[in-house]
């Protein structure tokens, strides 16, 4: 079974891509955005675990049946954070 090869440089744009959103993440946390602090650093951290799924875990080169496995996985996360939030809002503190 051979893999797609993906060039050394691709691997040194996705690590640098990788520090620079580390960098505005640092960044971003010591500037007061009020509320938009949460949905700022949350929008960051997707694209950094996108970019470390997709191109260290060789997700892009897959077949469809690993996306289609990938897909599920964060759906049935999202389900699993749904329903817990929802649990969490419902509560009288």
């Amino acid at each position: 079974m051979s893999g797609h090869i993906s060039p050394k440089s691709l691997y040194y744009a996705i690590f640098a891509a990788l520090m620079v959103l580390t960098a505005i993440t640092v960044a971003v946390a010591f500037v007061p955005l009020g509320a938009l602090n949460f949905p700022v650093a949350i929008t960051i951290a997707v694209t950094k675990a996108t970019l470390v799924v997709l191109f260290f875990m060789h997700v892009k080169y897959s077949s469809r049946l690993t996306k289609m496995i990938v897909g599920m996985a964060l759906f049935f996360l999202m389900t699993m954070f749904g329903l817990t939030l929802t649990d969490y809002l419902s509560r009288s503190w």
